[in-house]
């Protein structure tokens, strides 16, 4: 049986939202490229360089957010079915997404590989988009068929639950921890889970640079029980490293399933100890008080001050930017 802990809201902690900001990019719409003005998802966040990548699950570009002043530039990944890079139900191709809901930067010393996963809550969802010297004129980018990792994470069921639905990652010393968000629905005896599960990231990195061989196997997974916001179950929706911890964040939202969304009550973030034990986290607030009830999908740590974090929020409206958000840790966040 697999370790299993339940979270606790923290009653000295507040995580106050202190700014936000919408994203458009600063070369703004291009029909040619199937591109918006604006960041229209936002799923995960990672530092690259001086810059936050921020990966969309329903556009195929990665945004590069200079956290200065939220100005972003787009790097376009390859096209899909139709030669289009945006997919909702408006054009009808919402099954064909690539579903990118995690990302994080992987090292070997020499140079920084960006790596996107894809949900694995269906096939076509079950591909990395893999970025090689991403801040050049001429970045690398591959898009890579995983489905053997994917197979190999599915066949735990500790960690899988009935709905496998990847939505954070981070990188910890040599070790690469996935977040998998239980709002999938019940089938065949299972339940979804919020679980974690390790991989060894050097060997990760290998076979991204030789995928015909295996992809390490996923070990040490833990299970979590997040409690509830106004009723609704919350669910992992990223993590960054802080420490000894996990800086998560995680969303109330009455999803019918992994693949569908639902109404969101509000968002908590948190800190969760990598050397096992309960995680503690405390609900979002505005700078007012009331509740902050935007989706949160992505969370990255302050790169100065640790009493901050950057959150991006995404509404499930493509019409409507997605807002990088600074948050501001009251209490003692001791990692």
């Amino acid at each position: 049986m697999p370790d299993s802990y339940t979270a606790s809201f923290e009653p000295t902690w507040r995580a106050i939202v202190v700014a936000r900001r919408p994203l458009h990019y600063v070369d703004g719409a291009d029909a040619h490229a199937d591109r918006p003005a604006h960041v229209r998802a936002g799923s995960s966040l990672a530092w690259l360089g001086p810059f936050l990548a921020l990966v969309q699950d329903d556009a195929n570009f990665v945004a590069l957010i200079d956290p200065r002043d939220a100005s972003t530039r787009a790097i376009a990944l390859p096209r899909g079915l139709g030669g289009m890079r945006q997919f909702d139900d408006t054009r009808g191709n919402k099954a064909h997404k690539l579903d990118l809901e995690a990302c994080v930067v992987l090292t070997d010393g020499e140079r920084e590989t960006f790596v996107a996963f894809g949900s694995g809550s269906g096939g076509r969802r079950e591909q990395l988009v893999v970025l090689d010297d991403a801040l050049s004129a001429a970045p690398s980018i591959r898009l890579l068929d995983a489905g053997v990792l994917y197979r190999a994470l599915r066949a735990e069921p500790d960690f899988a639950g009935s709905d496998m639905n990847i939505e954070g990652a981070m990188v910890h010393g040599e070790t690469l921890r996935l977040f998998g968000r239980g709002n999938g629905a019940a089938r065949d005896g299972e339940v979804a889970r919020n679980a974690t599960c390790e991989l060894d990231a050097p060997a990760f990195l290998a076979w991204l640079r030789a995928p015909d061989g295996a992809p390490p196997r996923p070990r040490r997974i833990v299970q979590y029980e997040l409690g509830r916001l106004d009723g609704i179950a919350l669910g992992f929706t990223d993590a960054a490293s802080r420490g000894a911890s996990a800086l998560y964040t995680a969303t109330a939202e009455d999803s019918p399933d992994a693949t569908r969304d639902g109404v969101v009550t509000g968002s908590v973030i948190g800190l969760l100890p990598l050397g096992g034990g309960a995680p503690r986290h405390a609900r979002l607030t505005a700078e007012g008080g009331a509740p902050f009830t935007e989706k949160v999908e992505g969370v990255a740590l302050h790169r100065s001050d640790e009493a901050r974090a950057y959150l991006v929020i995404d509404s499930d409206d493509p019409a409507r930017p997605s807002e990088l958000c600074e948050v501001e840790l009251v209490g003692f966040w001791a990692p």
